[in-house]
Order: structure tokens, then C-alpha cells, then sequence
């Protein structure tokens, strides 16, 4: 059961979720972004059908780029979630309210049956607390429960503000070039797989996202050395 908020958390969910996503807007619409993916890849564009997951730190730029996508996210149930919840709200986003420790099974059956309706669902694959870059099996499941693949992206702004955070969370600048890179897609599990399988698919997805951020990385070092 999910304690409720204090007050000042009450205060808190009435103010942040509004004025961050007005200063997301306000930077959003200076962005460039820019696509590039990996051989076979093919990039997702709205309207979009299947599982696609990214890592945490790019969470604003992404919000920002996939907010015509309809797009349903898993969100912990914590304080932080409700605020995570309510801002991507405001952006056009739809949230499913779990956990990788806490409700995830609740979770990962209302994202299959948001799959089933034809609309997308993305993960933040390393979230809500880390370690960086090492993804959850969340994913994996639900490729498995659906039989669908996962894609994996990752946007990385030319110009970015870094939080000392465990995620190295970005914000970017205004007016900064945004690379979006795409890694191929990785194919489910098969539904009888066992947990060594899933866990083998877990490190396959893991490289194809760090894969898209590596490309990501390179393609801006090469742009800024040209």
C-alpha cells in the first residue's frame, strides 16, 4: 500500500510537475535533433508500436523528442515517481504505476495490455536508482509476455548541464544540437525461456544500449573535430 504524501509533498506535486514541464517547453522548442542509427536499425516514428527502452540520464531529452509518440512509461510508486508521473502527464505521456522491486508484475501486465491496444511503452532501462548503464530484466519480461522486440535509443545533447547524480542526469541547453541514436532491435525471449536465457537477453540488450550511446558519443566528436 503507498503511503500517502506529507503536505510539503502535497505542495510540492501542485507546483514542480507545471513548472518543470514549462521550463522542458521552453527549452524543447530550441532543440535540434538529429538521427543516426547503426546498421539494420530502424528508428521509430510516430505512431509507433512495440517496447523501446533508454537509459535514465537522457530522460529529459527524450520526454521532450517522444511526447507525440503516446507513449506509456513503468513509474515507481515513490514520491519521485508521482512527480516523474505528473510531469511526462503534462507532455502527452501515460504512466503505469510499478517497480522493479515493488508492484512490478502488476506493472508489466498493464504495460502488455497497453501493447495489446497498439500503443508504444518505453523503459528508463537502468532506473529509478542505477547502477548506471547495467539495464533492468523488466524489459525482457515483457518482450517475453508479448513477443515483441525491444528497441534501444539514446540522446545525447551537443550542450548539456550535468546533476552530480548517480545517473548523470542531462539537461540540455538551449539551442543545443540533440543526437537520437538507435541500436537494432533485440528480438524477444522465447516464452519458455528460463532464467539463464533471459538473463543471457538482459546482457544483449544491455550492449545494444550502450552501443547507441557509444555511436551517440562518437558522431558528436566528429561533428565538433570537423
Amino acid at each position: 500500500m503507498t503511503r500517502p504524501f506529507s503536505f510539503g509533498q502535497r505542495v510540492a506535486l501542485s507546483i514542480v510537475p507545471r513548472l518543470t514541464a514549462l521550463v522542458l517547453s521552453a527549452i524543447g522548442i530550441t532543440l535540434r535533433f538529429e538521427v543516426i542509427a547503426e546498421q539494420r536499425a530502424v528508428p521509430a516514428t510516430p505512431p509507433a508500436d512495440g517496447i523501446f527502452c533508454f537509459w535514465h540520464r537522457c530522460t529529459l531529452p527524450a520526454a521532450w523528442y517522444f511526447r507525440k509518440f503516446q507513449c506509456s512509461i513503468l513509474i515507481s510508486r515513490s514520491f519521485d515517481g508521482e512527480l516523474i508521473a505528473r510531469t511526462l502527464g503534462l507532455l502527452g505521456f501515460h504512466s503505469v504505476r510499478g517497480s522493479s522491486s515493488r508492484g512490478g508484475a502488476a506493472g508489466l501486465i498493464a504495460l502488455r495490455d497497453v501493447l495489446v491496444s497498439g500503443l508504444p511503452v518505453v523503459f528508463t532501462a537502468d532506473g529509478p536508482r542505477g547502477p548506471i548503464y547495467e539495464t533492468k530484466i523488466g524489459p525482457v519480461k515483457l518482450a517475453q509476455m508479448t513477443g515483441k522486440p525491444v528497441g534501444s535509443f539514446y540522446l545525447l545533447p551537443e550542450r548539456a548541464w550535468t546533476m552530480r547524480s548517480w545517473d548523470r542526469f542531462l539537461v540540455p541547453k538551449p539551442f543545443s544540437r540533440v543526437v537520437v541514436s538507435w541500436s537494432r532491435a533485440v528480438d524477444p525471449p522465447e516464452p519458455d525461456a528460463g532464467p539463464e536465457a533471459l538473463e543471457a537477453k538482459r546482457l544483449e540488450l544491455n550492449d545494444a544500449l550502450e552501443r547507441a550511446r557509444l555511436r551517440a558519443e562518437a558522431y558528436l566528436v566528429k561533428v565538433e573535430s570537423a
